[in-house]
């Protein structure tokens, strides 16, 4: 189990982030970027399984900025609510979010490189990340919605990228995660028999078989660029 500590941004800017520690020497370090419902129990979830897998996880909340506390279910009016703060972080000025994250990824570089792994708007945030930000070793977008979009795919990454979709995800159609594809050969694409959050276990969209997929490939991506020699 892991435990909230406060992170400060460039700016200034205080913010809570979850913390999960391996037992021993750890591989490297892991930022985990939260979906739309903030850094609720699937995302610590998350991050204490990746701990487990022997990373030092660092998950920031990227909702703070708008507000605080924020720790969501899976139900049609958190999903509402959701959008909303989404919304209103990424129309904060620029740079917006992203020194956050950035912070995140300084604190979880004492364990060595630094990987970054993020669901839906996380994965769009891990995206960004893996283009304008500094000290990461490789990306992983699960389902990123907007990073498909023209803009977001015309970006330039500068460490490896593998990124997950599903094929059943009205919320990213399949034509653009082609063009993506396109757009973006050096990026390792998969893509899934499943809908949008299917990584989720806590939502209707799971699926076992993907999720257990896509996680294997993560860590074999991240044990070849993160990991300690």
């Amino acid at each position: 189990m892991g435990q909230f500590i406060d992170l400060k941004s460039a700016d200034g800017f205080t913010f809570p982030a979850y913390v999960a520690q391996p037992t021993g020497t750890p591989k490297g370090g892991l930022v985990v970027l939260q979906e739309i419902f903030g850094v609720n129990s699937h995302i610590r979830s998350v991050a204490d399984g990746y701990a487990a897998d022997g990373y030092f996880v660092v998950a920031p909340s990227t909702f703070h900025r708008v507000q605080s506390g924020v720790d969501m279910g899976y139900s049609e009016a958190d999903m509402g609510e959701g959008f909303r703060l989404k919304t209103a972080v990424e129309a904060l000025p620029e740079p917006g979010v992203m020194p956050d994250i950035q912070a995140a990824i300084d604190h979880a570089e004492q364990a060595g490189k630094v990987g970054i792994v993020g669901y839906c708007w996380g994965g769009l945030l891990t995206w960004r990340a893996a283009c304008r930000l500094k000290g990461l070793s490789a990306a992983v977008p699960y389902y990123g919605g907007g990073m498909t979009g023209e803009g977001e795919a015309s970006r330039q990454p500068t460490v490896p990228v593998m990124a997950h979709f599903g094929d059943q995800d009205h919320w990213i159609p399949l034509d653009t995660v082609e063009a993506f594809k396109k757009a973006q050969p050096g990026v390792t694409v998969y893509i899934y028999n499943a809908n949008h959050g299917f990584n989720c276990d806590q939502r209707g969209s799971y699926d076992e078989a993907a999720a257990r997929q896509a996680r294997e490939r993560t860590l074999a991506f991240l044990a070849e660029h993160v990991n300690r020699p």
